[in-house]
């Protein structure tokens, strides 16, 4: 029977140290310590991506900061508006 090679991962406080520790070691080499990760995407949420004249984009851009709203919320605010309209 061969002999594992992994080792045991050494516990970290700062995350420098944990990123020097992997900057010379594989993280093969300590696969199977890894605890698993439960990870959820919602594929349902589509982004669509539409282009602006750059004067419009920067009016808009300028204004959203004015409400301290991103530009994205702002427009979508605005279509929401019209469309109900």
């Amino acid at each position: 029977m061969t002999k594992s090679k992994t080792r045991n991962i050494p516990c970290f406080r700062p995350l420098d140290e944990l990123a020097g520790f992997f900057d010379t070691h594989d993280l093969g080499e300590c696969w199977n310590e890894m605890p698993g990760a439960r990870i959820e995407v919602d594929i349902k949420r589509r982004t669509h991506l539409f282009t602006l004249d750059a004067e419009l984009a920067s009016k808009l851009t300028e204004i959203a900061k004015s409400r301290q709203i991103s530009s994205e919320s702002l427009i979508n605010a605005w279509l929401r508006e019209k469309i109900r309209q």
